[in-house]
């Protein structure tokens, strides 16, 4: 079967090209060997693939953690990420930590960024991205999101360094404003109760002093005439 193919292509050749078989494949070597060195010449080289150099290469050494001590929500605002030449933080419960290490997910750009420079404990207890909920309130939560959030809180001690706290803003109650007016009239009370230096309060002096003329106004009412 073979056989018959290679006798049926030499004939093919002659017939059509008019060269034995031999010349034919020589021809065609030569014209294949000069494409190469032409494209070796002018044709343009690949070009090499460069060293791949991760973030953590690129970004510049970390800087020790610095302790801020006690700061306002709006104050922490400033570590967001975006200013390169202040640390990157976040909050939990009120409990600041240094994320600079995990620049690449709570910076700029990164999957956590909303989180950076806020007390986000709501929205990790929720797992929510909403801006309603980036807050340190966590009243209201339920038993599964307080344990998600104690878990985050237990990975930020473990992993990265508490830095300060954030200054509690709680608004003054209507019951704390009244407090001390009550105070007073509980005091005044106090004071009317006591007895004086006879012994006897002043209200049972009052008492003493309005009973005489009580007893003399109702004698003048009953007269006996009257009654015949």
């Amino acid at each position: 079967m073979s056989v018959q193919l290679w006798e049926t292509l030499k004939e093919a050749i002659v017939v059509y090209t008019g060269l034995t078989p031999s010349t034919f494949f020589t021809v065609l070597a030569l014209i294949l060997a000069v494409y190469y060195v032409v494209l070796g010449l002018f044709g343009t080289q690949p070009e090499r693939p460069r060293p791949h150099h991760t973030e953590e290469e690129e970004m510049p050494p970390l800087r020790p953690p610095v302790q801020l001590g006690e700061i306002t929500a709006e104050e922490l605002k400033a570590y967001d990420g975006n200013d390169t030449g202040k640390p990157l933080l976040m909050a939990i419960k009120g409990q600041i930590y240094d994320v600079s290490q995990s620049r690449m997910f709570y910076g700029p750009g990164g999957p956590y960024a909303l989180f950076a420079g806020k007390d986000a404990s709501r929205a990790l207890a929720k797992m929510s991205f909403e801006e309603k909920d980036l807050t340190g309130d966590i009243s209201g939560l339920g038993p599964f999101e307080l344990d998600a959030l104690q878990d985050w809180e237990y990975k930020f001690m473990t992993k990265y360094v508490k830095v300060g706290t954030v200054k509690s803003e709680l608004p003054v109650t209507e019951s704390e404003s009244t407090a001390e007016p009550s105070e007073t009239t509980s005091r005044d009370i106090d004071t009317a109760s006591k007895p004086n230096e006879d012994g006897k309060s002043e209200i049972g002096a009052v008492k003493s002093e309005e009973t005489p003329s009580n007893i003399d106004a109702e004698k003048e009412n009953i007269d006996p005439g009257k009654e015949e």
